[in-house]
């Protein structure tokens, strides 16, 4: 019985050495615009485009709110290490500084401002140096669809 266990124990603790390189080899940093797309369009449409300094930027729409998420750190356009995801409102009059204030004092994620305009704006940086699972970026979208959600009902 014993000698049995042993090729099943041997095998167990090859998959074990294996399971660093095959999670390595599925996580997604900044640089990957195709792969953030496509976890995007999991939540709604999304399309890659270039900013006004050539870095990829995503426009995307989530339950009908649009949305970009801007590359940083880039070198010509790629190699990007950070993301912003982004989504911005034309003021109907009445969001105020203090709205923005108790929003940031209020919520965890996405910081909201007064734009120049004074139309309200909510950002959320995300740090995806070095990679992250395709399970924990999905799941960043999925915090962002509620953060645009909340935000919406709070003052929309």
């Amino acid at each position: 019985m014993r000698m049995s266990a042993i090729p099943t124990l041997i095998a167990f603790a090859g998959s074990l050495a294996l399971a660093p390189a095959a999670i390595a080899q599925s996580l997604i940093d900044a640089g990957d615009v195709d792969a953030i797309a496509n976890i995007a369009r999991g939540y709604g449409s999304a399309t890659i485009q270039s900013d006004n300094v050539g870095d990829p930027q995503i426009l995307g729409r989530i339950d009908g709110v649009m949305y970009t998420v801007n590359f940083y750190g880039c070198t010509n356009g790629a190699d990007c290490t950070t993301v912003q995801f982004r989504a911005g409102w034309k003021n109907p009059g009445d969001i105020t500084l203090d709205d923005m204030n108790l929003w940031n004092q209020d919520k965890r994620f996405g910081k909201a401002y007064l734009d120049f305009e004074d139309d309200p704006v909510i950002e959320w940086d995300v740090n995806l140096f070095g990679g992250v699972s395709t399970q924990n970026l999905d799941d960043t979208f999925d915090w962002w669809r509620i953060v645009l959600e909340n935000f919406t009902a709070d003052y929309f």
